[in-house]
């Protein structure tokens, strides 16, 4: 018991130095941190049998939240916190911080701040835009290698494989304001070749339909949609919901303009969408 607490401690005061080294941008500080104080407080009288429950939990409160594109771009590269309008990313890491909040027994905005640095940055440190965890494989990575989520994919049935060379971003370095900058666009390039020829599992949309694979998902599961692309692997993310059994996506749509549940189950979602091949499914780590 004593060892355990001596851990929390150690955790909490590297939070409290971590937020006093780091600047964060809000959309409006006194609002954002009232809301998301608020939202942990809730959570924090409730009963959560999983990490799952607790992303599914958060990411409801966020139903009707506006779409918002390009939140996190400005200069310099800091922290940006925004709960008034989320796009998929965004959404994705805003309820999975709030859950590895709650689940480490924390209940203060401050701890939300730093668990979603933690989730968004390299090694949870913020040094610049190239630091930011841009390519869902990158972050993938990342996160996995540092304890923060599990990836579930190969835990379906029929799940394989898919190769890629990773170079979107300098291939199309004009869709990037912050690559104007050479030392940033060589510093995503290097990044870059950590992924050619990158192998990932995914899910095939055909998959999704079948019964023993709608069996394996929980609420709360996060999805990554694979993108046709060749040199992409992922161009949205959401959510996993349950209704009545079937695996619905809870997602920010830039179509709809706001977070909501599709109105078709996932197998529909796919198979309505043909720019995706397929999903990543990955799951907050206890």
């Amino acid at each position: 018991m004593l060892r355990r607490l001596t851990i929390i401690f150690l955790i909490a005061a590297a939070s409290l130095q971590t937020l006093a080294q780091t600047e964060t941008r809000f959309g409006n500080e006194a609002s954002d941190t009232t809301f998301i104080g608020n939202l942990l407080s809730v959570a924090s009288q409730q009963k959560f049998d999983t990490p799952e429950d607790r992303v599914a939990f958060f990411a409801r409160k966020f139903i009707g939240t506006p779409y918002g594109a390009h939140t996190l771009e400005g200069e310099p590269e800091i922290l940006t916190v925004r709960v008034d309008s989320l796009d998929c990313t965004t959404f994705v890491e805003t309820a999975m911080a709030l859950a590895m909040t709650i689940g480490e027994g924390r209940s203060s905005w401050r701890d939300f701040v730093y668990n979603l640095q933690r989730m968004r940055y390299r090694n949870g440190q913020v040094n610049g835009y190239p630091s930011r965890l841009h390519y869902i494989c990158d972050w993938a990575v990342d996160n996995t290698h540092r304890g923060n989520i599990k990836d579930a994919t190969m835990l379906f049935p029929g799940a394989n494989y898919l190769q890629r060379t990773i170079d979107f971003m300098t291939t199309n370095r004009d869709k990037y304001p912050a690559l104007a900058d050479d030392d940033n666009y060589h510093r995503i390039r290097d990044l870059e070749n950590g992924y050619r020829r990158h192998r990932f599992p995914y899910i095939k949309s055909s998959a999704l339909g079948a019964k023993v694979t709608k069996n394996v998902f929980h609420e709360g599961d996060v999805v990554a949609l694979v993108t046709k692309l060749n040199n992409l692997d992922v161009t949205h993310m959401g959510i996993i919901v349950l209704e009545d059994g079937e695996p619905y996506l809870l997602h920010a749509s830039s179509t709809d303009g706001k977070v909501e549940i599709s109105k078709h189950n996932l197998a529909e979602f796919m198979r309505r969408n043909r720019q995706w091949l397929g999903i990543r499914v990955f799951r907050l780590s206890e």
